[in-house]
């Protein structure tokens, strides 16, 4: 049985929502959020209606009297409702900074005005698009307390090209640093002093995975082996001591034991060859352990590999530059493979 992952909770799921301040904080986020979008709408329409866009579309459905009627009457209104909405943000961003200080929201007093800095400029009369970022604000805030603030269709599509975007702009960002550093590789000789850094700083890890690489796969080829190379090694002697004809003439000379010795002789020398190469491969076929006293030879063999000087060397820099080079290009197309483009496939119906 899976065990269930833990529900992520919200910073304002202690909040009792039957308590009275909840309900109060609530309306008022909700009228916020109201007057906000209002705002922005009525001077979005002010603007429309008195640009020279605006007369010449009330002029081409002939309703000119209609404009006129709103320059002349409602407009005034407008500006004046917007010199009032900003005296009522100034107001309500000083009682709320007040209350801030006095519950103690922040670690210093002076937070306030840094942390909600969107409402500050959205004062601002040429900033006033600042408040509908602090709509959304609100919104988002709604929407972490539980409740449904716009339809799961219209925040599925939202997060969608939310994710369009930002990979479209961290792509452009990552391939122009691969770009750059592909270049300054090219162009440059500092990736030697780099290369031979990375080796000096390394040294020591790079001896160990030797020397597990080593003990593990050539240990256990010798093991699988060592009595085929022993036998070979016998026959190899026993072989040598056939081939020199002095020791077989000698022998010879020797009445009745002399073809007796020499068989002695070459089955001894078969036997001490295999002797001799179990006693050279048992070390490297079964390595000593670390708690073992005798040296491990693998390990001697990595440390003195390791200690070798490779600066100048012109094979080595070629080696170094194709990996870094390949495993530049295998990001870069990764990167330009377009998660968005796979997601809508995944999404439109056969």
């Amino acid at each position: 049985m899976t065990q269930k992952e833990p529900v992520k909770k919200s910073k304002y799921h202690l909040v009792d929502p039957t308590s009275l301040s909840f309900k109060l904080f609530l309306a008022y986020d909700i009228f916020m959020v109201f007057i906000i979008i209002f705002n922005l709408f009525c001077l979005g329409m002010n603007f429309f209606l008195m640009s020279s866009i605006g007369s010449w579309f009330f002029h081409t459905i002939h309703l000119p009297a209609v404009l006129d009627f709103y320059r002349e009457h409602l407009h005034p209104w407008v500006i004046t409702t917007e010199a009032w909405f900003i005296v009522f943000l100034i107001f309500e961003l000083l009682v709320r900074w007040g209350i801030a200080i006095a519950q103690r929201h922040h670690q210093r007093w002076f937070f306030f005005p840094f942390i909600h800095w969107y409402e500050i400029l959205a004062i601002i009369p040429h900033l006033r698009f600042l408040r509908l970022f602090r709509a959304g604000v609100i919104a988002y805030r709604l929407y972490e307390m539980g409740y449904q603030i716009f339809p799961k269709s219209w925040q599925d599509k939202g997060l969608f090209y939310y994710r369009v975007v930002m990979e479209e702009l961290s792509d452009r960002v990552v391939i122009t640093v691969l770009d750059g550093l592909k270049h300054e590789l090219n162009t440059s000789t500092t990736h030697k002093d780099l290369i031979s850094n990375i080796v000096q700083h390394h040294r020591e890890m790079f001896s160990q995975v030797l020397a597990e690489i080593l003990q593990e796969n050539l240990s256990r080829e010798l093991r699988a082996d060592r009595e085929r190379i022993a036998k070979n090694v016998g026959v190899i002697v026993n072989q040598a001591i056939e081939d020199t004809p002095e020791l077989t003439q000698l022998l010879r000379l020797i009445p009745l034991v002399g073809g007796r010795i020499e068989q002695q002789i070459q089955s001894i020398g078969q036997r001490l060859g295999e002797n001799i190469t179990h006693g050279l491969i048992d070390p490297m076929a079964e390595p000593a352990q670390s708690s073992s006293s005798q040296p491990n030879l693998y390990a001697d063999i990595a440390q003195r590999i390791s200690r070798i000087e490779i600066e100048n060397n012109a094979h080595l820099d070629e080696l170094v530059r194709s990996a870094v080079f390949e495993s530049l290009e295998a990001v870069r197309k990764q990167v330009k493979v377009k998660q968005w483009q796979e997601a809508l496939k995944e999404q439109q119906p056969d």
